[in-house]
């Protein structure tokens, strides 16, 4: 295999991630919750939830080590951020303008968009917005 080829990116999609969790059915019910979306069949060891664009995250157990923070950011439509910010207040979840969480109880407006970041139970960087951010 030659890298110096030309790569066809276009053809190139992220199908699934692996989530690690302490409790996989109670992380994946979390964001299933706070996202509005559904918990998947268990497939092997992981617990699916299917997100809108044919991306699932598969949460799975690790109870043998710490598990590291990761940063997952989801895209949602303008006139559902507010239930979402909705969800996270019902159950108690500080959300944040900044990914340092230095901001508890806001929301930011980059992009032309809103966003908030929060914590999985695990202690992932979660982040919700209305706009992609724009690159150079």
């Amino acid at each position: 295999m030659s890298y110096d080829q030309p790569f066809p990116h276009a053809g190139v999609q992220l199908n699934h991630t692996a989530v690690y969790a302490s409790d996989r059915y109670l992380s994946a019910e979390f964001i299933a919750t706070i996202l509005g979306l559904k918990v998947g069949t268990p497939f092997g060891p992981f617990l699916p939830v299917d997100l809108g664009n044919g991306v699932t995250l598969d949460y799975c157990d690790k109870r043998d080590a710490a598990i590291q923070s990761q940063h997952y950011a989801f895209l949602v439509p303008d006139e559902q951020f507010d239930a979402v910010i909705a969800r996270l207040e019902a159950v108690g979840v500080t959300y944040y303008a900044d990914p340092g969480h230095t901001a508890p109880g806001r929301i930011n407006d980059l992009f032309g968009g809103r966003g908030a970041y929060f914590d999985d139970p695990d202690g992932h960087n979660m982040e919700v917005m209305t706009r992609p951010y724009a690159r150079p």
